[in-house]
């Protein structure tokens, strides 16, 4: 027997990535992550079958993330790092503020420093 376990879609030798559970209470298909061991009522799926699993008409499809699987970046990341970008673009004032103060109280403090990117601390801890 082979200890990689493949898709259980007729014709599909493709390894299994998840697996799909029906719970028929519900009128739901779960699709998870591929379970520790093969069950006699669970569905392993390849990659591609799994995106491509549609449920019958009433039946809701739930889709369970793997949290050891690499995440896509999300809207909010990707706004974060634009904001990133041009905040190091902007221009900074090298010399002393008005007054000859040194930073104001509320300010971050930069505590380490790799290539471009900075080590915040925030003023309150």
């Amino acid at each position: 027997m082979s200890p990689v376990r493949r898709c259980s879609r007729t014709a599909c030798g493709r390894p299994a990535v998840a697996t799909l559970t029906y719970v028929y209470a519900d009128s739901t298909a779960v699709l998870g992550p591929l379970a520790t061991y093969a069950e006699p009522h669970c569905y392993d799926l390849c990659a591609e079958h799994g995106e491509r699993l549609t449920a019958p008409r009433g039946w809701e499809v739930v889709r369970l993330s793997d949290p050891s699987a690499p995440t896509r970046p999300s809207g909010d990341d990707l706004e974060a790092l634009a904001n990133a970008v041009r905040e190091a673009a902007r221009p900074h004032e090298r010399g002393g503020d008005a007054g000859g103060r040194g930073p104001r109280a509320a300010d971050p403090v930069e505590v380490a420093r790799r290539g471009h990117l900075r080590v915040l601390r925030s003023p309150d801890s």
